[in-house]
């Protein structure tokens, strides 16, 4: 089969596309022919050397996959060869077979193509188990959500506003925002607006009850400020940075929870119960068309280093995706 193999940690051009045996799946995996992966910020941080792959992971880019299963572990009994599936992975997604636990994996939405389907797992097994579980967000509540436009962002917007939330959504041009705008947040130019003044202004003085972080650095204070009393403040990446100078006073006279989670070293049981919870309370939604996944661009396999290329320029609204024609068997 075809992979990507990251020859030196650096940039996009130790991305090569090679070939190696087609892996089998253990008692409790299944093995899917790839048809279309998704591109994620965690990815490139890989690749960077910055964010290793867990013991027993493969070594493989890629985190989420939609494809078809072609064989099944002794153990699975739910899954059946032929079965269209999209499935959070634990490594090896940038190729034309991966195997992922059965648990892991969740039906492709009624009329969703392998593309969308693929722009699923990652994002959505992160923002369920982020605003959801972590932060125990409520209908009503107010959401600040830092990278509307991001492919998390984007995700997280359609979510919470199906579940009744007041969004917020910070993005760095006018076209970022016209976009979050569209899903249904209030959008803020971060670059030309103070996010604390206006959460504040937008909220009437009262903050917003979660804040979804990825930026990290000077924000993680600038969050206290922007948070309201009994806030929940997730932080799941750090693009400024994850030290910094912080006056934890407001923390304790607000009464805030700062939390934070990484998904990829989660228990398996963990992953488990998050695919669990997306089925029962969000596939609905995405079957209806109540939320619809936003894509970006599509590359070729061949073309993964341009599609790093473009996550790192900042410029994606929405989920890339890697789409690998049919292969013969």
């Amino acid at each position: 089969m075809r992979y990507v193999a990251l020859t030196a940690f650096g940039d996009a051009s130790n991305l090569q596309l090679t070939q190696m045996a087609i892996p089998e799946p253990k008692p409790d995996e299944v093995l899917i022919k790839v048809y279309a992966a998704g591109v994620n910020r965690p990815d490139i941080l890989q690749r960077q050397g910055l964010y290793p792959a867990p013991e027993n992971a493969s070594p493989i880019l890629g985190l989420e996959v939609a494809g078809e299963i072609v064989a099944c572990g002794v153990n699975v009994k739910r899954w059946q060869l032929g079965d269209n599936v999209c499935a959070l992975v634990d490594g090896g997604g940038y190729a034309d077979y991966a195997l992922a636990p059965a648990a892991q994996c969740l039906p492709m939405p009624a009329g969703y193509s392998y593309v969308q389907a693929a722009a699923l797992p990652e994002t959505f097994f992160t923002v369920w188990h982020n605003l959801f579980q972590r932060a125990h967000l409520q209908a009503g509540e107010t959401l600040l959500i830092h990278g509307g436009a991001s492919g998390i962002g984007v995700a997280a917007i359609q979510i919470a506003r199906a579940f009744g939330i007041n969004i917020i959504a910070t993005a760095g041009s006018a076209a970022k925002c016209a976009a979050v705008e569209r899903l249904g947040a209030q959008a803020i130019n971060y670059r030309e607006r103070d996010f604390v003044a206006e959460v504040k202004q937008l909220t009437q003085g009262l903050g917003a009850n979660v804040i979804l972080d990825m930026v990290g650095g000077d924000y993680i204070q600038r969050n206290f400020s922007a948070a309201a009393k009994d806030g929940r403040i997730v932080n799941i990446a750090f693009l400024n940075g994850s030290k910094t100078m912080v006056d934890f006073m407001p923390l304790m006279l607000k009464r805030l929870t700062l939390t934070g989670s990484t998904l990829r070293a989660q228990p398996a049981a963990v992953k488990a119960n998050i695919a669990a919870e997306l089925e029962l309370k969000v596939w609905p939604l995405l079957e209806a068309k109540t939320i619809t996944p936003l894509i970006d661009s599509v590359f070729g396999l061949s073309d993964v280093a341009a599609a790093h290329c473009h996550m790192e320029s900042n410029q994606h609204i929405g989920k890339i995706i890697l789409d690998m024609a049919p292969i013969n068997d």
